[in-house]
C-alpha cells in the first residue's frame, strides 16, 4: 500500500472518526474536537481540521472561546500537511505554545520484519493493576528526571473500565519495572497507537525496546488490526524506521491554556 493511501485511511479513521475513552467527540464544520468528560490529563483536543486562509481565524477564535468557557486547556494537533500553510503561525499569534515536534510513523503489520513473530519475548509481562501503573510512573520519572505522572489516573481508569481499549506491557528486572510501553486500541478503526517505550539507562541495549514492539505487534495482529502508529520523538524515529515504520508526516502539538 502506498504512503498516500495509508495517510488517507489514518486521516479518516484516526483523526476524524475515532472514539476515545473519557472524551466526547464532536464533528464540527471543518474540524473535529474532543472534550474531556472523565478522568484524565488535559481538557481537550483538536485532532483534525480542514481550514483555509479565510476560515482559519474564526475557527481558532471559536475553539479558544469554547475551551475558555470551560476554563480548561486544550491541544491543537498540527500535521505538516494541514492547511492553511501558516496555521502554526496563526496558533502562536493566538497564544498557543508549541510542544515538542514528532514524526508520524506508521507500519503495516503485514510488512513488519519476520523476526517480530519469532523472537523471544518472555521478559515482557502485562500490567493490569494500579500498583503496576505506579511502578511505571516511578520508572518514567527516573528516565525523564521529573514528574510524568499525568497519564497515570487515566491509565488506571481505562485498565479497570475499558480493558479492551488498552494493553500495558513492562519488563521487570531486579524487582522493579525497567522498561514499559502500552497500546491504545482504536476501536472501529484498523489502527492501534503505541505509547511509551522508555527504558532505564542502565538496562538499555538489552533488546527490551524491540521485545515490547514485538509483543504489541503480536497482540494487535491477533486482534485483527492492520496498522501500528507512533508519534515518534527524534530519538525513536530512526529506530522505528529500522523496524519497518514509514514516516508519513511531521506533527506538533500546540497547547492553549486559559
Amino acid at each position: 500500500m502506498k504512503d498516500a493511501e495509508i495517510l488517507a485511511i489514518f486521516n479518516k479513521e484516526v483523526r476524524r472518526e475515532c472514539e476515545w475513552t473519557r472524551m466526547r467527540r464532536e464533528a464540527l464544520p471543518h474540524l473535529v474536537r474532543y472534550t474531556l468528560i472523565g478522568i484524565g490529563n488535559g481538557g481537550g483536543l483538536i485532532s483534525w481540521s480542514d481550514l483555509t486562509v479565510d476560515t482559519a481565524e474564526n475557527a481558532i477564535q471559536d475553539q479558544i472561546g469554547y475551551f475558555k468557557g470551560l476554563n480548561t486547556d486544550f491541544e491543537w494537533k498540527y500535521y505538516s500537511y494541514d492547511q492553511p500553510p501558516d496555521l502554526p503561525e496563526r496558533l502562536l499569534a493566538h497564544g498557543f505554545t508549541a510542544g515538542d515536534p514528532g514524526a508520524l510513523m506508521i507500519a503495516d503489520i503485514n510488512d513488519l520484519p519476520e523476526e517480530y513473530w519469532r523472537m523471544d519475548i518472555s521478559a515482557v509481562q502485562h500490567i493490569t493493576t494500579p500498583e503496576g501503573v505506579d511502578e511505571i510512573v516511578r520508572m518514567e520519572s527516573e528516565v525523564w528526571s521529573g514528574d510524568v505522572s499525568g497519564f497515570a489516573r487515566g491509565m488506571k481508569y481505562d485498565l479497570e473500565h475499558h480493558p479492551d481499549h488498552l494493553s500495558v506491557f513492562v519488563v521487570w528486572k531486579d524487582g522493579r519495572v525497567v522498561s514499559a510501553a502500552w497500546t491504545h486500541y482504536l476501536l472501529s478503526t484498523s489502527f492501534v497507537t503505541l505509547w511509551g517505550g522508555s527504558t532505564l539507562k542502565q538496562y538499555r541495549r538489552r533488546g527490551y525496546y524491540t521485545a515490547l514492539l514485538s509483543a504489541r505487534a503480536r497482540e494487535a495482529r491477533q486482534r485483527g488490526y492492520r496498522f501500528l502508529q507512533v508519534d515518534a520523538s527524534p530519538d525513536s524515529q530512526p529506530i522505528l524506521a529500522k523496524h519497518g515504520f514509514r514516516c508519513l508526516a511531521y506533527l506538533t502539538p500546540y497547547e492553549w491554556n486559559p
